[in-house]
């Protein structure tokens, strides 16, 4: 507990929400501190059980000065029921207050609870909605649950292209799942003419990433191939380099 004793020090010598002013740069970068500190305790410290009662109060702290970080850890453990009561409700409102900070792991959180109705009424526009915002930032799991949404046509009309897409800017970032997702478009021609030597590269990059279902389908698709086919797709698997997912 030295590190939180020590964070707890800082966090009674802060003041509550102030207009900006000279202080403000030093109240941020403890509400930074507060917020990592409540991490290390809600995973355990040191080899020490989580403490959720303790990070919860570092947590509240930090998310009264508006730390993103320390509301959508506060929306975690309502999600999770760890050292409140499960509360989808509550996770909601936490997860909004970060989502509408632009924290984008918050939006795509938040985009779960509107796929999944968990919290608040089932709405795949909204879901959709969130995981956009957090998509256009890069974030390649929510480019990839926007990829999902498209193929499937949930809170869009259903589009292949759109998906290939989303889930091509999630692999290029060495996203597996993505990648393995993008390898079953080739193999089965959804939005992009069928190859599958593409299709293979794709899987061969998710299995390389530690995606099973890469690998198992990256060797059922060999079983379909030419022995050229399958050196040329292990060629483009070897030349392929990870680029920005913007």
């Amino acid at each position: 507990m030295r590190v939180a004793m020590l964070a707890l020090a800082v966090v009674l010598a802060i003041p509550g929400p102030v207009a900006a002013g000279p202080f403000e740069d030093n109240q941020r970068k403890a509400a930074d501190q507060m917020a990592t500190v409540g991490e290390m305790l809600r995973n355990g410290e040191g080899g020490a059980p989580p403490d959720y009662a303790t990070a919860m109060v570092f947590f509240r702290k930090a998310a009264d000065q508006g730390n993103a970080s320390a509301q959508f850890s506060i929306g975690r453990m309502y999600y999770s029921g760890q050292g409140v009561p499960k509360d989808d409700v509550q996770a909601v409102q936490w997860y909004r207050k970060a989502a509408d900070q632009g924290y984008a792991v918050a939006q795509i959180f938040l985009g779960g609870m509107y796929r999944d109705g968990q919290g608040v009424p089932q709405d795949y526009a909204l879901a959709v909605q969130w995981h956009r915002k957090a998509a256009d930032q890069g974030n390649d799991l929510a480019q990839t649950n926007l990829g999902f949404m498209y193929e499937l046509g949930r809170g869009v009309p259903k589009d292949d292209v759109q998906a290939v897409q989303w889930y091509r800017k999630a692999a290029d970032q060495g996203y597996a799942i993505a990648q393995t997702f993008l390898g079953v478009m080739y193999r089965d021609g959804q939005g992009v003419p069928k190859d599958y030597a593409l299709a293979y590269m794709w899987y061969n990059l998710g299995a390389a990433g530690g995606n099973e279902l890469g690998r198992k389908s990256r060797d059922a698709i060999a079983a379909m191939m030419t022995p050229a086919q399958i050196g040329e797709a292990q060629r483009l698997s070897r030349e392929w380099r990870p680029t920005s997912g913007r």
